[in-house]
């Protein structure tokens, strides 16, 4: 799962749904300069929507007729929710290249896809549609946007094998929420061997401003750092991610995301530790809370290293590193000292100080490492 689609395009994009505003309408003057500051620091991913109003038309005064059109790229989407009729949503596809002027979109999606919609896209025939408009050289990616669960990502993504990528909301703090689902998504993605653009990487700004204890976390590693920074720097540490977005709305998030952007440096395992203790406050957390005293591993008589194979598993649970994950199970359980060796004597239980369910989570990790 390592080699993937998009994996050479720059880790930030630029989404154009939170663009600054003057008066009624969207700032197009200051869009244009946040447009050269981007592609100046070498960042090429631009996203908007037929449905994000006055974006399109943005998107063609600050960045298509001042710029050479290989010099960029552009994603729009496809909204059949808001289509009266199958007419009515594929000419949203013309009125969205008539808007931005664009000649072609380097990605397309079907937008927003959900448990109440996702039919309606079957009914227009729009991902039949998308794919001519992809034989015809006006779509070069083609792809859909996604707002349900892991059940429904699997079913569409086994229903459409054609698909080059989807877009996920995925942030450290949905990363266990049961209405977003982001890991339970990220993890289906990969199993398809699809490629991921992310949405809503700071939670709608949320993120950007998190609680006094999360803040305190962070700025005691980092102390120049943003909160942003950490949320958007978790996501694009994710193995099989094409880009980020940020909708940035002013030059002075645009600056705060180039400034770690521009030269990316993946989480490291101190960060890495540091995000699952934000996850843990937040309360939005699957990571088992071993503090690797130890204690379990005296009297085992299995021999199993409980606390190196707890901290397997939480860089898939906390962090997605699934192969990372991988391979450092495979390092701590030798023949005989695997998880699914344990005999549940529990003795390791009446050791833990933090009173973890050590039996249940090693048949957890026999699921999730040796069963596969």
């Amino acid at each position: 799962m390592s080699d993937y689609f998009g994996k050479d395009t720059p880790k930030l994009g630029f989404g154009l749904m939170r663009l600054p505003r003057k008066g009624l309408g969207i700032d197009v003057e200051q869009v244009k300069q946040m447009v050269d500051l981007f592609l100046e620091s070498g960042f090429t991913y631009f996203d908007t929507a037929y449905v994000y109003l006055g974006s399109e038309n943005a998107a063609r005064k600050a960045l298509v007729e001042r710029y050479p059109r290989e010099s960029y790229t552009l994603a729009t989407k496809i909204n059949a929710a808001m289509a009266p009729t199958e007419k009515a949503a594929k000419q949203q596809f013309q009125t969205s290249l008539k808007r931005t002027g664009a000649e072609y979109f380097d990605y397309y999606l079907l937008h927003a896809l959900m448990e109440n919609n996702y039919t309606r896209y079957d009914k227009f025939h729009l991902w039949d549609f998308a794919q001519e408009q992809k034989a015809k050289g006006l779509i070069k990616h083609v792809g859909f946007s996604f707002h349900a669960g892991p059940e429904l990502l699997d079913k569409l993504l086994t229903a459409h094998p054609e698909v080059d990528f989807i877009q996920l909301q995925i942030n450290y703090a949905d990363w266990e929420n049961p209405s977003v689902a982001s890991r339970a998504n990220y993890e289906v993605a990969r199993k398809h061997g699809v490629s991921v653009t992310v949405m809503e990487p700071v939670k709608g700004g949320t993120l950007a401003n998190p609680p006094k204890e999360v803040k305190e976390l962070f700025r005691a590693y980092h102390p120049d750092m943003s909160c942003a920074s950490w949320a958007i720097r978790f996501v694009a540490s994710l193995d099989g991610i094409i880009t980020v977005l940020s909708g940035m709305s002013n030059m002075e998030q645009m600056r705060d995301n180039l400034s770690y952007m521009k030269n990316f440096q993946p989480l490291n395992e101190e960060e890495q530790h540091i995000i699952q203790q934000a996850q843990r406050i937040l309360g939005k957390s699957s990571t088992i809370p071993c503090t690797s005293c130890h204690y379990c591993t005296e009297g085992c008589p299995k021999g199993i290293l409980i606390p190196d194979i707890f901290a397997a598993m939480n860089k898939q649970l906390g962090n997605g590193q699934m192969q990372e994950a991988r391979d450092a199970y495979n390092a701590a359980a030798q023949p005989g000292h695997k998880a699914s060796d344990c005999i549940t004597c529990r003795q390791c239980e009446k050791a833990c100080p933090q009173h973890i369910p050590i039996t249940d989570n090693l048949k957890k990790a026999a699921e999730m490492f040796e069963e596969s």
